[in-house]
This record gives C-alpha cells, structure tokens and sequence, in this order.
C-alpha cells in the first residue's frame, strides 16, 4: 500500500499540553484542581500537499490547543478516560478533523511516573 492511499497519513502532533483540572473518584482528589498532561495526534481531513501552505487550509494547532484547554478546564467528571472520549469528540465536533488520537495523563501515584487513558476516535463519514 503506498502512502498516498493511506487515508490517514498527514499527521499534526501536541505533546505534553499542561493543564490544570477538577477530576478524580475521591473526595480528596476533587478538593484541587490537578496538573494533566495531554498528547493530542489528529489527521487534517485535507492532506498536506492540498493546503497550499496557507494556514486557512490546514487545522490552525494553537487554536486547537487553547480549544482543548478550555474544555477539560471547564469538564467536571470523575475519569480521565471520561475526558478523553469526550474531548476527543469535542475536537471533531469543531475541527475539520478526520481521526483523533487524544492521551490524558495524570500523576497520582507516588511509585508511576504517571497514568494515562488513551482513546482514539474518528469523524462520521459524510
């Protein structure tokens, strides 16, 4: 199969977007706002070579970031694999995105580096 039939080849990557967030089953853990880290991979529906190099045709990353800020700021639910789902559906909702791929970590172990929910997602055809 050559790249050029691959529908998902052109990729835009956000590694380690640092947000601050209500989220967790306890008590304790809904007291403060925690420190997330969020990766974002999402494919543009229009493949690199066709965007003219003008970023009207592509999917402007610094609106995407502060859009995803926004939303899991604003998000009050107990799972990150709650958030990630529904912030990845949010994306595709509000931007010409054909897949998603969005990673949630949070840091609540003393002995892990940190845990994550992974979800990955696509647009409905049509």
């Amino acid at each position: 199969m050559t790249n050029e039939s691959h529908p998902f080849f052109d990729e835009i990557h956000i590694e380690q977007l640092e947000v601050s967030s209500v989220i967790g089953v306890s008590e304790h853990e809904r007291k403060t706002p925690q420190r997330l880290t969020i990766n974002l991979s999402f494919w543009p529906r229009r493949q690199t070579r066709d965007m003219e190099d003008k970023i009207d045709h592509t999917i402007n990353y610094a609106i995407v970031a502060e859009e995803t800020l926004r939303f899991v700021q604003n998000e009050r639910v107990n799972l990150i694999e709650t958030l990630a789902d529904g912030l990845a559906a949010h994306l595709l909702k509000n931007f010409p995105i054909q897949k998603i791929t969005v990673e949630i970590r949070k840091f609540p172990l003393e002995h892990a580096k940190y845990v994550s929910a992974i979800v990955t997602r696509s647009a409905a055809a049509g």
